[in-house]
Order: structure tokens, then C-alpha cells, then sequence
């Protein structure tokens, strides 16, 4: 049997038989495109990062100098350090949660569809929600809808803030600071008058009816709380007239020798008893009836603003994380669970010392593109934050735009920010790297 002829001198090819002058002809264009949108804006940023604001003159490491002693970078470097270390650790650890509980529900797959839903909306249109989710009115702002509803259910409100008396009025500033107090002791027989002002008519209670002129109660001491401002003018002062409300639910405390004796809240239309015990005695409107009610959390404040970010970051890519475990989760062998059930492990154990460690993987997976992620965060901070707090809640790529752009943009400020961006990515990418190619090697 003859010998198989040597293969004839020429071109050669690679292992998939494809020549390398047309492998290298088809990789031309994407090579061309990566070196003008990659490769030169990155080597054009370390060259920049070394010059002065204007680009004309050689600056050195003064622009990387600047990044670790200027107040508003440092904090932009401090939130980045927190958003690394907390977001993709709870997304990640709300991913796994709901990916191991849905498993065990009928309806889990519209549980899951519903989580990962938010991943549709782009960061622009997250921000703007959540902009109006931490808005300061409760009226506007759900989060502080809840919180007011809540606070006032365990603690209730004042209910006519900002209300005084005129100097007319028989009332007077009492010991106790925000209170009032009759001028002259009351007596049985004599109704007492408890007029203020300084409420809207817009602000009364929505049950608040026109006042009425209490009438003597024999040995009680009555009288009436209301307001006594006549809606158009007209009214007189310390008189009861037709148009003016009363201010159901003011209380009122009878005081004698430093100590109170009785008590009342005036009802819808300002009238209220006190018992025979007051009679003699001082009436005092405590401070509880005039403090400012409670307006919830100031969300957007600086202590919280990077927190409450944080957090409608979470809304976002916490699906993400769910649906990357949940396929983590749909692959794990079921014989290992099922052979540490029958051995006596609780589920708590099957979860921390089987499911956990079989998904470390992909939940390596998700921490790194995460933590990636949360190093380029830009909309949300931009978007949610408002002016007055923007500092306090500023991230490296905000102050990145912030340096560049605008009527005092620094070029030479902002790429050493790009730069020390990269150099903080990087590691990560490695790590990333090096992970994928053990996996491959199994």
C-alpha cells in the first residue's frame, strides 16, 4: 500500500482549517472597532489624566493627588466602597432567598416573573419612580405614606399645629414650652372662652362644624375651643361667630397648684366639660395640641440618601440575581438533597452545608458582575439624588460626568477618575477570568 503524499507547500491552516490571512480578514473590522471605541479611548484618558485643566501643560500625579485629598472625590470614593460591599452582597442574598423559596410555592413562577419585571425598566425610568417613592410629602411620597401611616398608628398626631392666641384673647403662653393657659382661673357657671388662631380654614379636620357658644353647667366648668377667624372677615374678636369652626379634639386640662385635676377634649363643635374639681382652677392647652405632625423619614436626606439608593438599586437587580441562582438551582443534583433528608438533616442544614456550596459558583457569578455593575452606577445617583444632598450621595462615575462636563469641567481631573475606575474594575475582571477558566478545566 503506497505512502500517503506529503501535503504540498503553501498557505497554511489552522487547526479548523481555516486559513489565517482570511481569519484574520474577517477579524479586521471588529479589530478596528474595539481599538476606536476601547483601545484608544482608554490610552487616551491615561495620557490626558497627566495634564492640567486647560491640556496645555504637563501636570504630573497632580490630578491623581487630587482624587484622594478633595473632599467631594473622597466621598464619591467612600460611597463606592459601600455600594460594592452592600449591594451585590443583599442582592445576591435576595436572589438566592427567593430562588430557593419559589421553588417550593405553586405560584412561584408569577412570584419570579414579578421580581425580575423591574429589569425591563431602564435605569433612567427607575430613578424617576423612586424619585417620587421617597418624595418628603406623605401625600406624594409612598415610602413616607407608610411611614406617617405607621408612626400614627402607635402615636397620635397633633391636630391644629402653628394655632396661637392673639393678644387679645384670654389666653397667654404657658410654663411649658408650646402650651397655653387661661390669663384668670376659671369658675362654675361662667363659660369659658378658649379662642386661637393661626390654622388655615383649609386645614381643619374634615368633621369640623361651626362652633357653638357653650351654656353654664351648674357646678361644671364648660366652655368653648374654637377658631376665631371668620372666613371673608367680619367676625369679632373673643365672640362665637356663625361662620367660625370649633376645634374638636383640642384637649384641654384643668391645672391647680402645678398639678393637673381633670381633663377633656372639646367635641366637633368646640364645646367642652370639665368636672366640678376645675372649678378655680387654671386651663391649660398642652403642647401636644400644637406640635408639628410628624412628616416621616427624610429619605433623601444626607445620612440616608446613599442608603435609599442603594435600595431601588435592590429593586432592580435582585431578580437578576434570582433568576441566575434559580437555573443554578434547577441544575443541582436532587439525589444529594434527598440523601441528606433521609440521613436526618434538617432543611436549614440541607441549605447551608449542600445547596449553598453546590451554587457557590453561581453565586460567584452573580457577586462579580454585580460588583462590576455597582462600580459604573451613575443614573440612579444622578436622578434620585436631589441638589442638596447630590455630594453627600456621590459615586466616582457621577463625579467622573461632574469633573468633565460643565462651565468648570476639569478634562485632567476627570480621566484620572476614568483611569482609577479601570484600575478598579480590573482586578475583579481577573478574578473573574481566572474562575471561568477553572470551570473550564473540570
Amino acid at each position: 500500500m503506497s505512502a500517503s503524499p506529503p501535503p504540498a507547500k503553501g498557505k497554511r491552516k489552522s487547526v479548523t482549517g481555516t486559513r489565517k490571512g482570511l481569519a484574520v480578514a474577517f477579524l479586521l473590522p471588529a479589530l478596528i472597532l474595539l481599538g476606536a471605541l476601547v483601545v484608544y479611548p482608554i490610552g487616551f484618558s491615561v495620557y490626558r489624566s497627566f495634564f492640567d485643566q486647560s491640556g496645555d501643560n504637563f501636570a504630573g500625579f497632580d490630578n491623581y493627588v487630587e482624587i484622594f485629598t478633595e473632599d467631594t472625590i473622597r466621598t464619591a470614593i467612600k460611597n463606592n466602597l459601600i455600594w460594592v460591599v452592600v449591594a451585590p452582597t443583599v442582592a445576591t442574598a435576595l436572589g438566592l432567598i427567593f430562588a430557593v423559596l419559589t421553588e417550593r410555592v405553586r405560584w412561584g413562577t408569577a412570584f419570579k416573573l414579578i421580581v425580575f419585571m423591574p429589569m425591563a425598566i431602564s435605569m433612567l425610568a427607575s430613578g424617576i419612580i423612586f424619585r417620587l417613592v421617597y418624595e418628603q410629602a406623605p401625600e406624594r411620597g409612598i415610602a413616607n405614606a407608610v411611614a406617617v401611616g405607621v408612626h400614627d398608628t402607635f402615636s397620635e398626631s397633633a391636630g391644629y399645629p402653628k394655632a396661637r392666641p392673639l393678644p387679645v384673647h384670654p389666653l397667654k403662653a404657658g410654663d411649658a414650652k408650646g402650651s397655653f393657659v387661661t390669663k384668670a382661673p376659671v369658675s362654675a357657671g361662667t363659660p369659658v372662652l378658649l379662642p386661637l388662631v393661626g390654622v388655615p380654614p383649609g386645614k381643619m379636620p374634615s368633621d369640623a362644624v361651626p362652633a357653638k357658644a357653650a351654656t353654664s353647667g351648674g357646678d361644671e366648668i364648660t366652655g368653648t375651643a374654637w377658631l376665631d377667624f371668620t372666613k371673608g372677615g367680619g367676625g369679632k374678636p373673643n365672640v362665637v361667630d356663625p361662620k367660625e369652626l370649633g376645634l374638636g379634639g383640642l384637649k384641654i386640662e384643668a391645672v391647680k397648684d402645678g398639678k393637673v385635676v381633670a381633663s377633656a377634649s372639646a367635641a366637633s363643635d368646640g364645646t367642652f366639660t370639665l368636672p366640678a374639681s376645675a372649678d378655680g382652677a387654671v386651663l391649660q392647652l398642652p403642647e401636644t395640641n400644637f406640635r408639628e405632625p410628624y412628616n416621616g423619614v427624610d429619605w433623601l436626606g444626607p445620612s440616608l440618601v446613599t442608603p435609599a439608593i442603594i435600595g431601588s438599586y435592590l429593586w432592580m437587580w435582585a431578580g437578576f440575581a434570582m433568576v441566575l441562582i434559580g437555573a443554578g438551582l434547577a441544575s443541582m443534583p436532587r439525589e444529594l438533597l434527598e440523601a441528606a433528608r433521609v440521613d436526618g438533616a434538617n432543611e436549614w442544614n440541607v441549605f447551608r452545608r449542600i445547596t449553598v456550596p453546590l451554587l457557590a459558583p453561581v453565586l460567584a457569578v452573580v457577586m462579580v458582575t454585580l460588583m462590576i455593575n455597582v462600580l459604573k452606577i451613575f443614573d440612579l445617583v444622578l436622578i434620585i439624588a436631589p441638589g442638596s444632598s447630590q455630594d453627600d450621595a456621590n459615586v466616582l462615575a457621577l463625579q467622573l460626568y461632574r469633573s468633565s462636563f460643565g462651565t468648570d469641567a476639569n478634562v485632567g481631573v476627570g480621566s484620572a477618575i476614568a483611569v482609577f475606575l479601570l484600575l478598579l474594575v480590573i482586578p475583579v475582571m481577573l478574578f473573574n477570568i481566572r474562575r471561568m477558566q477553572k470551570e473550564n478545566r473540570r
